[in-house]
């Protein structure tokens, strides 16, 4: 399906690396924010690996870690966490309120707990999907849960492209690519029955790489991701793309979900410089052959290549301006592999956005999470970006995967 608004929204975007500079005027804390935005950091670290995030309409935050839950509660209401609790749960990334439950998976299961007045929930845990295939790429299932009672699960492709000789230069695509039965798909489940198996659930869409970025939107009652793009054009297939192109492609991709509809991967990818989806060249592709017509969904909008993004969230508060209402944040967690080039990403975007429709180009929200303008690999970061939550007060909460720091961020004129 073409989308009627992605060339003009790639071809804004790709005038410059970058996105809308001039709103980092302010700076707080390291990091630079949007006019009149402060962030202030709500916990020193929680500790590595700490990735999404929920707040609870009592203001607690809970984030999840490797096999880790955390609970942050800040009593005295002087901004900061002064509170908190570790709890060993099957927790890796996914974690949803959705009462009375605390929804969180691991990388075979959903499961879930019961909210409590404690501030860590002591409830016994109950399963609700488990049978997710064993896999060591891609192997997080980020989640979204509804008012109908639907969960959706991210099952990620367990590779880069599929091909017959993993990461292999010059090696062709398996077609049919065998990992489209279970995996590269969100599935639907019911978010009330306990003890499903995967195939007891529906595959919702089919054809991504990987989705830690998915959030439902209540306002059109539907769901929205962001996709990590393929890696290595120019180490596998060399003699189509040089380290510049490869360090440029593909597109990170924002996507409405539709309900059986087709993304493209790993037959495709897309360029965000023309505005085209391409065959991939591990199925006859050469960097200048478009997919077939009308087979696959366009972006939204098309973000720079290796970003990673791994959440996003629609602002329901009330304490931010007009313009950021119902608009999207996003959190990328930053590149690995644009090498010769400089890593990229690192920073939350905000994306305007209402009825359904994209109001205007992607703006930079908060910068300086690298700490260095030529950041050679991302073990140098100072910080990484990876999970966003609203609070009941209207406050954004960031966190990122180093040290598990946190940040309050909120907007005063």
């Amino acid at each position: 399906m073409i989308n009627r608004r992605v060339l003009k929204a790639v071809a804004a975007l790709f005038a410059a690396t970058a996105m809308a500079a001039p709103v980092l005027i302010a700076e707080t804390t390291e990091l630079m924010l949007a006019d009149g935005f402060t962030a202030a950091v709500f916990h020193e670290g929680v500790g590595s690996r700490a990735r999404h995030i929920a707040v609870r309409d009592n203001g607690d935050v809970f984030i999840s870690r490797q096999g880790k839950l955390v609970v942050l509660r800040d009593s005295n209401n002087d901004g900061k966490a002064d509170l908190i609790e570790t709890r060993e749960l099957p927790i890796t990334t996914g974690l949803e309120i959705h009462n009375p439950f605390l929804y969180f998976s691991d990388n075979v299961s959903v499961s879930r707990v019961t909210l409590d007045e404690e501030l860590m929930p002591t409830g016994e845990v109950e399963t609700i999907v488990r049978g997710f295939p064993e896999q060591g790429s891609h192997a997080a299932k980020s989640i979204a849960l509804n008012d109908r009672g639907e969960l959706y699960v991210n099952v990620g492709a367990p590779s880069n492209a599929c091909q017959q000789k993993r990461r292999s230069p010059g090696s062709p695509g398996q077609s049919p690519c065998p990992h489209l039965e279970r995996q590269a798909a969100i599935w639907r489940f019911s978010a009330n029955r306990l003890d499903q198996d995967q195939l007891d659930g529906k595959r919702y869409l089919t054809g991504i790489r990987n989705v830690m970025a998915l959030d439902w939107n209540d306002e059109d009652q539907a769901l929205y991701f962001a996709m990590h793009g393929r890696d290595q054009l120019s180490s596998l297939w060399p003699e189509y793309y040089d380290q510049q192109k490869s360090a440029e492609l593909p597109a990170e991709e924002f996507h409405l979900a539709s309900q059986g509809a087709n993304y493209g991967w790993p037959y495709t990818y897309f360029d965000p410089a023309s505005g085209k989806r391409m065959a991939g060249p591990e199925y006859g592709g050469d960097g200048k052959t478009e997919a077939e017509a009308g087979k696959y969904q366009l972006p939204l909008h098309a973000f720079p290549a290796h970003w990673a993004p791994n959440d996003l969230v629609f602002y329901t508060g009330t304490a931010f301006p007009q313009h950021y209402r119902g608009g999207v944040f996003i959190a990328w967690h930053g590149s690995w592999n644009r090498a010769p080039l400089p890593q990229a990403g690192y920073r939350v975007t905000f994306q305007p956005f209402a009825d359904s429709e994209l109001t205007g180009d992607p703006e930079n929200f908060m910068m300086g999470f690298k700490g260095t303008d030529d950041l050679k690999r991302p073990s140098a970061a100072a910080y990484r970006p990876g999970g966003l939550g609203v609070g009941p007060d209207g406050a954004l909460y960031v966190t990122e995967s180093i040290k598990g720091r946190v940040w309050k961020v909120t907007y005063s004129n």
